[in-house]
């Protein structure tokens, strides 16, 4: 099956599907503290998004997912399920969001830390955004996945971090997962699909502080480090335009000139 190539006006409503699920991170980023629930973040979520954006919370009910985000705490790589479970000091957290807006979807996650953490755990979730957006800069057209996907590994790597290797970024539009476009984070340059203008993708590099190897647990959604080492995981929606990209989910704290420097 050919690749979806989005045309301006798709590219119109994806933009404000995109700042639409960056909005919802700004959001609850207050209320990501020590004795919150992921499930109260859930739920403060939801209602931010059906009510506020009049959008649709992606993951609600998406093959049978339970909740409208993924809230990955800790030593869970990703799609944790939210629960009654308090974050305590020390934590990490990340929260993945996924709105659908007129059809089309916008898909972003970051991390946030819970009171005091190590300098250690300080320097995973940094070289982890580093990686995504060493991966990020190197979109554009004739670009080949296996380009990005190595670039963002020898980062990791180079920072004696590993990737995860059973789950990666994916094509996105009016459908969740484009099967399409699939954006490993490890690989060979100058392999895989090569990119053209008006293709739409998340690059959302998972990193473990030990070992890369993962484990689903018997929920059939969360997946943990083997060895119960801290991951961490950041993800934007962006498209190919004619001479590079632009992030469609980019938040008021970054910025595009950071990006450009990896």
């Amino acid at each position: 099956m050919a690749v979806d190539i989005k045309t301006e006006s798709d590219l119109v409503i994806m933009r404000q599907a995109g700042k639409y699920a960056a909005d919802v991170l700004e959001m609850i980023g207050p209320y990501v503290v020590e004795g919150v629930t992921t499930e109260e973040l859930n739920q403060r979520c939801h209602e931010y998004i059906v009510d506020k954006q009049a959008c649709i919370p992606a993951p609600l009910n998406y093959h049978g997912f339970p909740k409208s985000i993924c809230t990955s705490v800790n030593h869970v790589v990703c799609h944790g399920i939210p629960s009654d479970k308090a974050l305590k000091d020390g934590d990490i957290i990340n929260i993945d969001v996924t709105v659908i807006h007129e059809g089309f979807h916008g898909d972003t996650s970051k991390m946030f830390t819970i009171g005091e953490v190590g300098a250690q755990v300080k320097r995973l979730i940094k070289v982890t955004q580093e990686a995504m957006y060493t991966g990020i800069n190197r979109v554009r057209p004739g670009v080949r996945l296996g380009d990005i996907g190595a670039a963002i590994q020898a980062h990791v790597e180079k920072n004696r971090f590993s990737v995860v290797r059973e789950y990666c970024g994916h094509g996105i539009g009016r459908v969740f997962h484009e099967p399409e476009i699939q954006v490993l984070h490890y690989g060979k340059p100058g392999t895989g699909l090569t990119l053209a203008k008006g293709m739409t993708l998340t690059i959302e590099p998972m990193v473990n502080a030990g070992r890369r190897h993962v484990k689903l647990l018997d929920d059939d959604w969360t997946v943990i480090t083997k060895d119960r080492s801290l991951s961490a995981q950041y993800e934007h929606t962006l498209a190919v335009t004619d001479t590079g990209y632009e992030i469609f989910t980019l938040r008021p704290d970054e910025s595009l000139e950071e990006i450009r420097s990896f």
